[in-house]
């Protein structure tokens, strides 16, 4: 297994970069100590809470003067920001500040089937009915049957339109085609406010699934205005035997708990890092089986993506559906492995143990390690329980 540092979860550029995060720590209060989460920037480095300043990580990424402001704001120094990294994945440490994910109230919001390697995959999954064993051979027969490079089609044009007039009259389209060339984006629900899990967790799968992988994604920040203000990294965690069963199974597929893992930062765009970076960032992805040394490793390019992340905001948001809080958005993937595992065809599927790491050099790394979602702790710490907290130190005040 790689060795996991600060210096491999910390972009390769941290002394540049503007980096927003969360972390639970212990405070002083007049009524005395109490643990809660506080908003972080990290500077040059060094760590500053300024939950005084920004009680959410939604209420600073409101601020029409955002990079201005992250670069002159004062707070209270929590150190380097190598030692909270190196606190935050030593096994039980409980004293030190550990990092959470970088959201906290906005919506999580996830798109799908946006390159063309996941969207086959998806029609796989389907056509296989969720039975992993039979993936081989329908994806033999998919290739046969499609005969076209579906990365060069161009969702929603006059090609795609062609390209589906001939796949219903060769019986072969799919819903997953309609929002993988459609006019249309799939965007749903990954998961809660609060609810999203943050480097050095655990990520949840369901017991009842035998066939599941991690998916690599870009996450873009978007304020209430749908303004793009930052990225990170995300783990939008898949169990393709249940949403290969039924499409309408995506709830049950996707939202569980500790099913999504975001961070470790949200990193600003700047002068240094904007979203013509991203569009042109790779993103890695490492999975270091526990209990058989298996090892599964790829690239994702961004490049790839068959709709602009700039569109798959805009179809999020707009005029037809507003978000007061600001929203969370995973791009997708074009990660869904089949290397064997377990037994020869029988394709890719997570072991319990298993540590995930997806990186950028831009973004530094996000490392999880998979449990059952029943065995990690309940979710508990909602929307509710971040007000009374931030009540209690005395941070409740109008915007």
């Amino acid at each position: 297994m790689n060795a996991i540092s600060a210096a491999t979860v910390l972009p390769h550029d941290v002394e540049q970069a503007l980096l927003v995060g969360r972390v639970w720590r212990k405070l002083a209060t007049p009524t005395g100590e109490l643990e809660g989460p506080c908003v972080v920037l990290v500077r040059k480095g060094e760590v500053l809470d300024i939950t005084a300043s920004a009680p959410t990580t939604a209420d600073l990424f409101e601020r029409e003067d955002l990079v201005a402001f992250a670069r002159s704001v004062s707070g209270e120094s929590l150190g380097s920001v190598h030692k909270l990294v190196e606190a935050t994945l030593r096994p039980g440490s409980t004293d030190e500040p550990r990092l959470l994910a970088p959201s906290d109230v906005q919506a999580i919001k996830a798109c799908g089937v946006t390159f063309a390697v996941s969207l086959i995959e998806r029609v796989i999954e389907e056509q296989a009915g969720g039975d992993p064993a039979k993936a081989q051979e329908v994806r033999e027969t998919i290739a046969a049957t499609i005969g076209t490079d579906l990365s060069k089609v161009r969702p929603g044009s006059d090609a795609a339109t062609k390209l589906k007039a001939e796949l219903e009259r060769r019986g072969a389209w799919s819903q997953y085609m309609e929002v993988g060339i459609g006019p249309d984006a799939e965007v749903f629900s990954k998961s809660q406010p609060m609810s999203a899990v943050g480097l050095g967790a655990d990520v949840g799968l369901l017991a009842a699934s035998s066939w599941n992988n991690p998916e690599p994604e870009i996450v873009l920040a978007v304020n209430s205005r749908g303004e793009i203000v930052g990225a990170t990294l995300g783990n939008d965690v898949n169990l393709r035997d249940i949403e290969g069963r039924s499409a309408l199974l995506l709830g049950k597929c996707k939202d569980n708990n500790a099913s999504c893992a975001i961070g470790p930062f949200v990193r600003l765009f700047d002068d240094t890092f904007d979203l013509d970076t991203v569009r042109q960032t790779s993103v890695s992805l490492r999975v270091d089986g526990a209990d058989d040394d298996f090892v599964l490793e790829g690239v994702s390019h961004m490049s790839e993506i068959s709709r602009d992340p700039q569109d798959l905001v805009s179809q999020t948001c707009g005029a037809h559906h507003q978000y007061p809080d600001g929203f969370m958005l995973f791009l997708g993937t074009m990660f869904s492995p089949i290397k064997d595992r377990d037994t020869p065809g029988g394709g890719f599927t997570h072991h319990l143990g298993d540590t995930v790491t997806i990186s950028t050099r831009e973004l530094g790394a996000l490392v999880n390690t998979v449990q059952l979602s029943v065995e990690i702790a309940p979710w508990t710490f909602g929307v509710r329980a971040l007000y009374r907290n931030l009540a209690q130190r005395g941070l409740m005040h109008a915007a």
